[in-house]
């Protein structure tokens, strides 16, 4: 039976990549976890232990340092320690413990903002996005150079936006202003953002560490179908029990608003901007995504 490394057990994916998994599993988490054999290790302040990853098949990276409420420019030292420093000190390890196979759960945001119009794919790589996306790209370039010179099995995984139980970002926060009232009715603006299901992720990882094919590639992962945020709001709308409003807040009053401070003009750039991207290279390998936006549920936020 395969042996399984998984950090970033406990978080978003990691809960659900944990139940998916077929083999024997051991986790890496600041607390010992009691279904499952437990490194105990805090990645922030903490050395791996030399014999971590005795035995191991397959490494599935999560673990990483990302939505901080602190201004991130203070505080990139801790990004690139996390991000950067730790992934690299565990594939190093890796290598001498004879690991064959290291999946890397990365960003979209390292392949840099997508332009209007336009949908990216891997090939596409403009600056990473703030100090979160510029760790992670650092980290996948010097990963498939480890696995190059070794090598070990390296594999990247680019997820879009991530929906489902457990989702703590800016879905779970439109959901909720929408179910409070304080959120009104976006305009629409036609703008595109990918998105993808935590089990359509989970199976597109569960897909890469298994197919040879993918060693020292980098894969974007979606549903396939690319919303605009009016879409999503409405969609969110039903899910509440709310009637969809026949009115929105027009885009110019958003772009004034924007004026009053560079923090509020990243917020409303992220909620109607265009981010849209490939998974066509995903697909190629068989990947279809089962759940999509009219499938979601009040369970999934």
């Amino acid at each position: 039976m395969k042996s399984f490394f998984i950090t970033g057990a406990t978080g978003f994916i990691g809960q659900r990549l944990i139940n998916a998994v077929n083999g024997e599993i051991r986790v890496l988490s600041r607390e010992k976890q009691s279904n499952f054999e437990t490194i105990v290790c805090d990645l922030q302040s903490e050395v791996i232990p030399d014999n971590a990853l005795y035995g191991v098949d397959t490494i599935f990276y999560l673990a990483g340092f990302a939505h901080d409420l602190r201004d991130a420019s203070k505080i990139s030292d801790l990004y690139y320690k996390v991000n950067v420093g730790v992934t690299l000190q565990l594939a190093e390890l890796a290598v001498k413990s004879g690991v064959k196979k290291f999946v890397f759960v990365s960003s979209v945001k390292a392949g840099g903002i997508s332009t209007p119009s336009t949908c990216a794919n891997e090939s596409d790589q403009n600056e990473p996005e703030g100090v979160y996306g510029k760790s992670k790209r650092e980290a996948e370039l010097k990963l498939l150079k480890i696995g190059k010179e070794s090598g070990m099995h390296v594999s990247i995984i680019r997820p879009s936006l991530v929906y489902g139980p457990g989702a703590k970002g800016n879905l779970k926060l439109m959901l909720s202003g929408i179910k409070r009232g304080w959120l009104p009715p976006l305009p629409e603006t036609n703008n595109k953002r990918s998105m993808i299901h935590v089990d359509d992720l989970v199976r597109a990882i569960l897909l890469v560490s298994a197919d040879d094919r993918t060693n020292g590639e980098i894969y974007i992962a979606t549903d396939g179908v690319p919303h605009s945020s009016r879409e999503i709001y409405n969609a969110m709308c039903n899910l509440v029990g709310k009637s969809v409003p026949k009115w929105s807040v027009p885009k110019v009053l958003f772009d004034m608003v924007s004026l009053l401070s560079p923090r509020i003009k990243y917020k409303v750039g992220k909620l109607l901007a265009d981010e849209r991207y490939s998974s066509r290279k995903l697909e190629a390998l068989g990947f279809k995504a089962k759940k999509s936006l009219k499938d979601m549920n009040e369970t999934d936020f």
